[in-house]
Formats: C-alpha cells, sequence, structure tokens
C-alpha cells in the first residue's frame, strides 16, 4: 500500500516540539522526506536522531523563525536539499506570559507577536514561492482555539493567533489558482509543554487544570500531541486537495457547543 507522503518533501517549523515532532513522526511513517526547523539546536539534533535511527530522512536547521535572513535560509536549504518543497507545517510559536491585558508587559507582548505572527508571515513569504513557482504545494499553519474566542491574561497569544487564520485566508486566496493549498489547524487543549507552562501559571497544580481544562471538551479529556499531527498530515496530502483557507478545529468538540454539564 503506497504511504500518503511517498518521497514529499516537507519543511516543520518548531519541530522539536511537542506537536511539531509528533508531526513529523507521522510524515516520516507516511514517507515524507523532512527538514526540521526549530531554535533550540540542542533537542532538534536529539529530534532528527531519533528519526534517522528509525530508518527515516530528516535534516536539521537550527533558525530564529522571526529573523527574515533564517526562515529565508530555510526555505533556500529545503530546496536545495530536495530539489522541491511539497508541504510545510508553519508551526513555531510560544504561549507567552499570561496577564490581564491592561497590565501585560509591551515588551512580551512584543515577543509573543513577533514569534507566532512575523515568524508565521516570513514562513509564509519565503516557502510559498517555491511553491508558486513549481505549481503545487500544500501549506498549514498552526493557529488555535484561541483563535475563534477570548482567552482571558493572554491578550498576545490570542491576537497573534486570530491572526493566523487571517494570513490563512489571504495567503489562501492569493495562491489557490497557481497550484498552491493553504490551511490551518486550530488545536484545543493538547498536552504539551506549552500547556504545562500555561497551566502553571493558572491553576494551583498541573494536573488539576488538565482535569478542568479537559473538561471543556465534549470528549472530557485533554488532546494528544500525534491527534493533531493526524490532521496535519492529511491536510497537507492530496487526499484534501479541495481543502483551501480552511481551518480545522481539533479541540475534542469545546468549539462546538456551550457545556451546560459541567
Amino acid at each position: 500500500m503506497a504511504k500518503r507522503h511517498e518521497g514529499d518533501a516537507i519543511i516543520v517549523t518548531g519541530a522539536s516540539g511537542a506537536i511539531g515532532f509528533a508531526t513529523c513522526e507521522v510524515l516520516a511513517r507516511e514517507g515524507a522526506k523532512l527538514l526540521m526547523v526549530d531554535i533550540d539546536a540542542d533537542r532538534l539534533h536529539t529530534r532528527v536522531q531519533e528519526l534517522k535511527d528509525a530508518g527515516h530522512e530528516a535534516v536539521a536547521f537550527h533558525a530564529d523563525c522571526a529573523e527574515e535572513a533564517e526562515v529565508q535560509a530555510y526555505a533556500e536549504a529545503a530546496h536545495n536539499r530536495f530539489g522541491r518543497i511539497d508541504g510545510f507545517f508553519n508551526n513555531a510559536g510560544i504561549e507567552g506570559t499570561l496577564a490581564p491585558t491592561h497590565e501585560y508587559p509591551v515588551d512580551e507582548f512584543d515577543r509573543v507577536m513577533r514569534v507566532n505572527l512575523r515568524g508565521m508571515f516570513l514562513g509564509l513569504r519565503y516557502v510559498l514561492p517555491y511553491m508558486v513557482a513549481a505549481g503545487k504545494g500544500a501549506v498549514v499553519n498552526t493557529a488555535s482555539i484561541g483563535s475563534e474566542r477570548g482567552l482571558a491574561g493572554a491578550c498576545a497569544y490570542n491576537a497573534a493567533k486570530h491572526g493566523a487564520v487571517g494570513l490563512t485566508r489571504t495567503a489562501a486566496s492569493e495562491v489557490a489558482q497557481m497550484g498552491v493549498r493553504v490551511n490551518c489547524v486550530m488545536p484545543g487543549v493538547i498536552e504539551t509543554p506549552l500547556l504545562v507552562g500555561m497551566l502553571e501559571q493558572m491553576f494551583d497544580s498541573v494536573e488539576a487544570g488538565m482535569e478542568k481544562l479537559g473538561q471543556t471538551a465534549t470528549l472530557n479529556r485533554v488532546g494528544q500531541p500525534r491527534e493533531v499531527g493526524d490532521v496535519v498530515s492529511f491536510l497537507l496530502s492530496e487526499e484534501a486537495s479541495y481543502v483551501n483557507g480552511a481551518k480545522w478545529e481539533i479541540d475534542g468538540g469545546a468549539l462546538a457547543t456551550i457545556r451546560n454539564d459541567i
């Protein structure tokens, strides 16, 4: 049976993080060749080696995804290495500090927007030209259920993730007739170090926070990184050939209803 991404060249940013690496594992098992990008060089090389040890083709590229020259460099490196770029998971992001909007540190707001929104724009800016030139390709941006709702204490993160949907829709409308699709995923409460960091600020214990936030989903649990990776893999594949400019909720049903039983 043919693998979904057999021979595809795919870039993943934030590749050493929980969702990023889980997605890399899914893509690699489906036959993709990966350029894995992250700002944490040590963790990135460890993750790449894990995939290589499992028999997959993966290359590490250490970069700050909010630095223009470094983004341009990872896009060029992927094209030089593989001869093309078939897919791009534009995923790098940070959670930022939690504080009310009227007390939020301005420098922290700028830091979160720089990584989460500027970094996403730069990825689109420098990867899309290769896809447009080839007349094919697929991009998935990482948004959030915070793209759809207010998220108290996280004005910078929330604003950036709202912006992620706007970037997705705009880019999708621009490149669709050039053979390129752009979509985004909106993860809900997913068990990641990023989530743990937020829970440490919000609750008396991480366990209590997991239980409480898990109740926001109609499935009554926190999601796993692989569950995001599976959806990303689909959206980057030809199976999603008629999906463009969409935002896919991966939230256990959190946005689908107002819970009245908790």
